[in-house]
């Protein structure tokens, strides 16, 4: 508990502490900051001196354990981007598809609105032998409507549908031994032949049911087996065009005299793993490695038209890139690429300014009381005055210039989120042992994705553990640590008990979380990732134990992608993007750190994505961020060079994940460890914004994915040019700010996300 000092002293005492912690950049006024934060350090002067009326929400930071509001995080001296964080691929390791793959359907319609010709189309493509039990012909069933998707598979296809229990099998190619290539190719291809045709397990369910009983399902239920109807069947023309794409490729590994192994899936995309021996990554069982043994900088190793094959004896990296070159000139290929390496975006820690006297007071206006929010909406969460994205915007008490707006609308709308709702957070996992995430109703069965043991940190490769284990790559390097990134994104969406008088809150109290692993040790392979996207959405099995299916049970509305790559736009990931986006799911991308243009960012770049980038306390875009026209709106990321709400402490994003050298926020004595801290970067702004597609749709079930996209767009707060500005000389290529030269104009995007801006709901729309 805080000693009560005099008056005098106390406000001396804050208010220097405050305008020295304060850091001055832009266009900032110097006085004006000062007289801000001599205001503050007066009012909560005299919240502690019993003057004013104390906040219930600091009365519970008071009140709550060490454990459960001891956090990290200090106002940062300055930002420095990393120059060296250039695009890296992993040596042996390409991604591939065969020309001419036609799209792989799911078995059922898009998971989209339930208009009446789609109901209809729906039910005749299941009940079509019902009817023709009662006199009516499949041939004379009418034909789909206008409104049912062109993929949907065809009454005369489903004869080449397979339904699995087994994984696909993989091909293995050897340079010393023709025969056994050619052996492995044409047993792939008759287990092919083999395979079971199978009526599709959701069609013999929905079967047994009468049409009036599948309309008479509430709106929830028939949205969970549209999701379910996602999964994509393996057809036969697709597996064939791969295994028939292997005589390709074993020429051009018997070039470079390197062996493979490729494994196939079922809607095309090819993971082809290269080396002298052909071994695999994922069956690594020896101690870590050195980084630079399995991953290389792309520009280090090009494979230029003079390259021979003897030039890359003993360099596996450059043997990489030189497949990738001659499959992708073989012409038998719709793309072929490296399995590139993405990164979390975090914002790097570098140069970090004492920590700031954490006795300013913990309110972030002064902490004076003011009657907002129901209590049932409003969380006593310790922590949760201190998390000023979440809160309405505006500069009046308890609210935030650069707030989203979440407090109005779970009053407004009368929800926190839906148990009918999911999230996947495809990232470096969830710390399952959390304090505010062990015991979440919220968090449902997820997988890890990271195929090699190398970057697993776990010993192994992919099976169903989405812990995080910890993903630092090179321990020597400055402010190296585990980033528990994935735990921080998922707290923000809702992994974290909200409304559990432990800890921080999330934004949308009460959907399902799935954690997808797929970012281990120095970052993700864009195979996993590809794969993650996919089985998040529920459209291709994981593979269990036995080489068995396993099927991710609650396919997610929204994928939450918080990774990022310098370069284009991967072909592979485009292609998984549009898979999940085509059967109804939203992808939400952070727009990367670079403060460069989207356009050179993946998946910020890809089309079919909500590109976020990410806003300070201010409202205005942050220094780090990407920008461009790619962007649809900015969020809440947070900026730790700041702190404009004078509260002493930086204006990072609050979350979940765990951490070192911290503070009791209530006496400020340092803490070793603790389970919160603030973060900066788009990583904070993008789970804002799939937090809030997941609230519009628990607010209303039945609205399709382009629906959810519209109303938040609606409800965007206009930015003015400066908020999206910055000084020209850090931002070449940018357009001058009229009126003011030397503040040049980054696009990002239309407006800023405000929750609030919402209308309610109509009657019956939502749930708790």
């Amino acid at each position: 508990m805080l000693k009560r000092p005099t008056d005098l002293r106390l406000r001396w005492v804050l208010v220097s502490a405050l305008a020295g912690g304060v850091m001055l950049t832009g266009c900032d006024q110097i006085g004006d900051r000062a007289n801000r934060a001599k205001e503050i350090a007066e009012t909560s002067a005299g919240q502690i001196s019993g003057e004013t009326v104390v906040d219930e929400s600091l009365r519970n930071l008071e009140a709550a354990s060490m454990a459960d509001r001891a956090l990290a995080g200090t106002v940062m001296a300055e930002f420095v981007v990393d120059e060296e964080e250039r695009p890296m691929f992993a040596i042996g390791s390409i991604i591939a598809k065969p020309i001419d793959i036609a799209p792989t359907a799911a078995m059922a319609v898009e998971d989209t609105a339930f208009s009446a010709e789609e109901i209809e189309y729906f039910e005749e493509e299941y009940y079509y032998e019902e009817d023709a039990a009662a006199g009516d012909t499949p041939d004379a069933a009418p034909a789909p409507s206008a409104s049912a998707p062109e993929n949907a598979i065809s009454r005369e296809a489903a004869g080449d549908i397979v339904q699995m229990e087994q994984v696909l099998p993989t091909i293995t190619i050897d340079p010393r031994a023709a025969a056994k290539t050619e052996k492995s190719i044409e047993a792939a291809d008759k287990e092919v032949d083999q395979l079971v045709l199978e009526e599709p397990p959701l069609a013999r369910r929905l079967k047994k049911m009468t049409r009036e009983e599948f309309k008479a399902l509430p709106v929830e239920e028939k949205a969970e087996i549209r999701k379910l109807a996602r999964r994509a069947p393996v057809v036969r023309e697709t597996l064939k065009a791969q295994i028939d794409a292997n005589s390709v490729m074993a020429d051009t590994m018997s070039k470079y005299n390197i062996g493979g192994a490729v494994a196939l899936s079922r809607e095309g995309q090819m993971v082809i793993q290269i080396g002298p021996d052909g071994a695999s990554p994922t069956q690594f069982k020896g101690p870590v490695v050195d980084p630079a043994v399995f991953l290389a900088r792309a520009d280090s190793a090009e494979c230029t038209q003079g390259t021979q094959p003897a030039d890359v004896v003993g360099d596996l990296a450059l043997a990489t890139a030189c497949v990738v070159r001659d499959l992708r000139a073989s012409g038998q290929f719709e793309y072929v690429e490296p399995d590139f390496i993405f990164q979390n975006q975090f914002v790097r820690r570098n140069k970090d300014a004492p920590a700031p006297d954490t006795t300013a007071g913990t309110g972030t206006t002064g902490g004076t009381k003011t009657p907002t929010q129901p209590a049932s909406f409003r969380p006593n969460d310790p922590l949760w005055n201190l998390q000023w994205h979440f809160r309405d915007r505006g500069t009046a008490d308890g609210r935030s210039a650069g707030g989203a707006g979440f407090e109005t609308f779970w009053n407004r709308q009368g929800t926190t989120g839906s148990r009918s709702v999911v999230v996947a957070v495809v990232d470096t996992g969830l710390q399952m042992a959390h304090p505010d995430i062990a015991g979440s109703p919220n968090i449902m069965p997820g997988w890890d994705m990271v195929s090699d043991a190398r970057m697993g940190n776990d010993g192994d490769g992919r099976d169903s553990d989405a812990n995080d284990p910890g993903d630092m790559c090179d321990p020597t390097k400055a402010n190296a640590a585990d980033s528990f990134h994935g735990t921080h994104v998922a707290g923000t969406v809702g992994a974290a008990a909200t409304n559990n008088g432990s800890g921080v809150a999330g934004g949308a109290w009460n959907v399902r979380i799935v954690p997808v692993r797929a970012l281990g040790k120095c970052g993700g392979r864009l195979s996993d990732i590809n794969d993650a996207i996919r089985w998040a959405a529920g459209l291709i099995p994981a593979e269990g134990p036995g080489a068995t299916e396993v099927w991710n049970e609650n396919p997610a509305d929204v994928i939450n992608l918080s990774i990022g790559l310098l370069g284009a736009c991967p072909a592979s990931l485009q292609d998984a993007i549009d898979s999940v986006t085509e059967r109804g799911a939203i992808v939400v991308s952070a727009a990367g750190n670079a403060r460069m243009s989207t356009s050179f960012y993946a998946p910020a770049g890809c089309r079919n994505v909500v590109t976020v980038a990410a806003s300070d306390a201010r409202g205005q875009l942050t220094p780090y961020s990407n920008f461009g026209a790619e962007v649809m709106l900015l969020a809440p990321g947070g900026d730790l060079t700041r702190d404009d709400n004078g509260d002493g402490k930086p204006d990072g994003v609050l979350s979940t994940k765990a951490a070192t050298n911290c503070f009791d926020p209530v006496t400020g004595q340092g803490v070793a460890s603790c389970n919160y801290a603030y973060e900066q970067g788009t990583s904070m702004a993008a789970p804002h914004v799939s937090a809030a597609l997941a609230l519009l749709k628990a607010r209303t079930p039945s609205a399709t994915k382009d629906e959810l996209i519209a109303t938040l767009r609606g409800a965007l707060d206009p930015r003015q040019p400066l908020q999206c500005s910055g000084l020209c000389s850090q931002y070449p290529g940018t357009t001058a700010v009229p009126g003011s030269p030397d503040m040049c104009s980054r696009p990002c995007g239309t407006g800023l996300l405000n929750l609030a801006g919402i209308p309610a709901a109509p009657t019956g729309g939502g749930g708790r």
